[in-house]
Parts: C-alpha cells; structure tokens; sequence
C-alpha cells in the first residue's frame, strides 16, 4: 500500500468489505440514533427560523402565538403525510424529509423505523420552535447588536442567576446551538447527495452521480455539493437573510412536489387502496397548506432573493428533463443493438450442444468485458468471431455488478445483482459452449469498476498464458463533452490499467 492509500485509511477509513454479513446492519440506524443523526437537520432550523418570523412581526409581536400554532399544525400535517410516503416508498426517495429519504439507512423494518423517527422529528422541532417563540414574547426580547435573539433570550433568562452559572448556561446553551447547525450541515451532505444518486438512478441526473466510493458513500454527489455550497456562500457572502429565503423557497418546492406526487397517487389508485379517502385528504391538506406557503414565499421574497432561487431550480429542472431525454434517446438507440439478443436466443434453441470440450491452458484465449448479455456485447463477441476466425480455442466473459445507490439497500439486493450477474454471463458461456467451444464466466461486485475489472482480468492471465483482453465501447455520432459527461467511459481507464501491468486491452467502437 502506497503513503496515499495508507493515509486514506487513517483518515477516512478502511473500504467495506460486501462479503460481511453484518454490514448493512452496523450501518443501519435505530429511530434514536435516526433521530439524532438524521433529524438534526430540520430541527437545526430552530436555530434561526423562531427568530426571523419574530422578527419579522415587528412591533405586533403578539401575534407570536398565533403563528407558534400555525408553525405546529403545519409541522403535524407535514409529518403526518410523510409517513404515509414513508410507507409507499420504503426504498427511499419519496419525499424530501431525511426520513424518507434515508430510509436505506435505517433499521428493519424501515417502514416502521422511519414512522417513529418522523414521530420524533416533528415532535422536537415543534416543541422548540413553538417555546422559542413563546419565550420571545414572554420575556419580551428586542434585538440587540452583534447577538442573536437565543442569546438575548438566555441572557434575559439568566439576568438574576449567580455570574459563574450564567455563563456556564450561557456558553453550554450557545455551544450546543452551534454543535446542532453543524451536525445538521454534515446531515445535508448525507441526504443532499442522496436524493442526486436516487435522481441519477432513474436517469434524471448523470449516472455517475449513483455511484459509491469503497466506504459506500456518494463522493460525487458530496462533492458537487461541497462545490455548489461554496459557490453560493460566495455569491451571497454568507448572507443569512439570503440563505434563509433560498432554503425555504427550496424547501416548499420540494414538499409541494411531494404532496402533489402522493395526492396524484390516492387519485389514480381509488379503487385499489383501503381508506383511499382519508389518506388523499391528508395529503391534499398538506398540498394545500405547503402550497400556499411555497406561492406566498414566491410573492413576498421575490425581490429579496427569491427570483434566484426559482431562476436556478428553474435551470436545474430544465437540466434534469434535458438529461432525462438524452438517456432516453439513447436507450431507443440500443434497441437495434439488443436485437441481436433475440436473434442469440433463437439460434441456441435451434443448436444442439455436443457436450463441454476441454480447456486448453496454453491455447489462444479471447476474454471479453462485458455488462449484461446485450447487444453490446453480442457485438463485441460477433466481431471478433469475424476479424479472427478460428484463432480462439477458449472464450472467457468477465463481469463487474455495480454496487451504486440503486443497488445498495440491503444484503438481499446484493444478493440479487450477484445471482444475475452470473446468470447474464452463463447465457455468454452457454452460446459459445453450443458452437463447440471451451468458454467459462467469472464475476466480481464491487463498487470500483475498473479495480474489480483489472482483479478479473489479472487472475484470468496467470492461469491461461494466451489470453487477449476485449472490450467494446459506445460512440456516439455527434460526441461532445455533454456525452462525455452522461455516459460511462470506465473502459479506457481498464485499458490503462491493464497497461499498467503489461496486458493490452483491444477496445471496439460500437456506433449507435
């Protein structure tokens, strides 16, 4: 292991390994541990959200009650619709809230796991923005310079305390606030991420975006995210009336969405779902209720930030249906690919297989990297069949199942993209074994393409001393950094591998 490795280990830690059992049960969280870890970002909003609507108030600050009311009933609303996406969407990704979207992350059985983190969510975040505001009002804090109104507000508390133990109470008080905003920082950087490989796996987003590093987090998504946090604290200058007005707007957008999503939902399957009526009621109370505030927020902060924030998510929505229409044109491509398929099936039926022949150690061998039994790699495997005729006497296939964000949700899931790891490279091993020759299949899963690949590839090489690599690659006709960027190139860092160690990988165009 080289200094950089070794240092990647001390500081960040060791790669996971998917043979242990226990894996995806360390990793999971109880609703408490939920709670703490992952409820520490809507109830950070305590922090500053009490203070800018008493602010906001201005001199009728009595009104604070009323708005400590409607601030808990849309909190109850919100949850209580929550947990009914919670409970349709089990895997993950129906909603904004932490909670549902992180579901992956809590312990079995999920659904009810996530119900009670919810429970404990909403119950803090309504205790304490409804008692900041009520103790704003009864001590009747004014702001003053250079301190924010929870510092007025203890201090006021603390006026006829003995001096040591008011600031000790003072700093303990402050100190946890602070500690609170930044575990809720690193929360956004769990769940932000998150919901980019949940986009990125249904091709909203670049499919880089779903994958995982070998400590089964979305680096890309956390980086991009670091990226786009600094930019927008510079652009704003850490301006938290600013951040604020994005956050929310943001925010509504997203519950709206989510609401409409399951109101939709209640609507189409009315004759299949129990107590159809009372859950599109609870739904469509929240829609009413977000909505409102999202419209409101739109009209009254528009000049004070708001038109950014539309002006971006706008982009990013375009963005995101632009990406979508991209992949979905290429996969119409594919399909004359994945003919071939079809055509491969046929031909197997009508083939008698005249029983396994022998491996030959020593004979020409041609091993092929493949991805599923795909037109691609039908291609791939056809062509070489044709440029070399009868030079291979043994035919090798090579898969890597890719752990991503789609895949990573349990050892059952794992499991599943094992087992059809080996059953799409038996249909290679199968169609060469018919036309009489020797062909095996071996597999990795792994998070790392390329390094499971070149693993692959290496112990292949030891055992048969002929073997030649091939591979076959996507090109586009009109290629440019867009496609680039959206589709996956993993093959030529192999190729560079394998170089590395003295073993030429024969890559092949494949247009579409």
């Amino acid at each position: 292991m080289n200094v950089l490795g070794l240092a990647k280990n001390v500081v960040i830690g060791r790669a996971k390994n998917f043979s242990d059992q226990k894996l995806f049960h360390r990793a999971s969280l109880i609703a408490m541990f939920a709670w703490v870890g992952l409820g520490a970002d809507p109830v950070s909003s305590s922090g500053y959200g009490p203070e800018s609507v008493f602010l906001a108030l201005g001199a009728h600050t009595g009104l604070s009650l009323f708005v400590a009311a409607a601030v808990i009933l849309t909190i109850v609303v919100i949850c209580a619709s929550y947990s009914q996406i919670i409970e349709h969407f089990p895997a993950g990704g129906g909603g904004y809230l932490v909670a549902s979207n992180g579901l992956p992350f809590l312990r079995k059985p999920r659904v009810r796991t996530g119900k009670r983190t919810m429970i404990y969510m909403g119950a803090s975040l309504a205790l304490l923005v409804g008692g900041l505001l009520l103790a704003y009002l009864l001590y009747h804090v004014t702001p003053v310079e250079g301190k924010t109104l929870n510092a007025v507000l203890f201090g006021q508390m603390t006026s006829a305390w003995p001096a040591p133990a008011a600031k000790m109470f003072m700093f303990a008080a402050l100190a946890s606030a602070a500690l609170l905003l930044f575990i809720a920082a690193e929360t956004g950087f769990l769940d932000g991420p998150r919901v980019l490989a949940n986009m990125a796996a249904d091709r909203w987003m670049p499919t880089r975006f779903a994958s995982l590093s070998d400590r089964l987090v979305t680096q890309n998504g956390i980086l991009l995210m670091g990226l786009a946090t600094l930019i927008v604290l510079l652009l704003c200058r850490a301006a938290v009336d600013t951040l604020i007005i994005l956050y929310s707007i943001n925010v509504f957008v997203t519950f709206s969405l989510s609401q409409l999503g399951m109101v939709r939902h209640w609507w189409l399957n009315r004759g299949r779902e129990p107590a159809w009526k009372r859950k599109l009621l609870i739904n469509g109370f929240g829609l009413l209720m977000t909505g409102g505030i999202l419209i409101s927020l739109c009209i009254f902060k528009f000049f004070a930030g708001g038109w950014v924030t539309l002006l971006v998510t706008g982009v990013l929505i375009a963005a995101a249906f632009g990406i979508k229409r991209h992949y979905r044109r290429t996969q119409t491509q594919l399909q004359r690919l994945d003919e071939l398929v079809a055509a491969a099936d046929m031909n197997r039926t009508g083939i008698m297989d005249s029983g396994a022949p022998a491996c030959h150690p020593d004979a020409r061998t041609a091993v092929f990297l493949v991805n599923g039994f795909n037109g691609l790699g039908l291609h791939t495997l056809l062509a070489i069949i044709r440029m070399f005729p009868r030079v291979y006497q043994n035919y090798v296939f090579l898969q890597v199942g890719v752990v991503d964000a789609g895949s990573f949700k349990g050892a059952a899931e794992v499991e599943n993209l094992r087992d059809h790891s080996r059953r799409e490279l038996e249909r290679y091993a199968a169609y060469m074994r018919q036309r009489g020759f020797y062909a095996e299949a071996h597999f990795a899963v792994g998070t790392d393409v390329a390094e499971e690949a070149a693993q692959l590839c290496e112990k292949v090489a030891q055992r048969l001393s002929q073997a030649q690599f091939f591979a076959g690659q996507l090109v586009f006709k009109d290629e440019n950094l867009l496609t680039r960027w959206l589709h996956n190139y993993t093959v030529f860092e192999l190729q560079r591998r394998l170089y590395q160690n003295g073993r030429p990988l024969f890559i092949l165009p494949i247009q579409v």
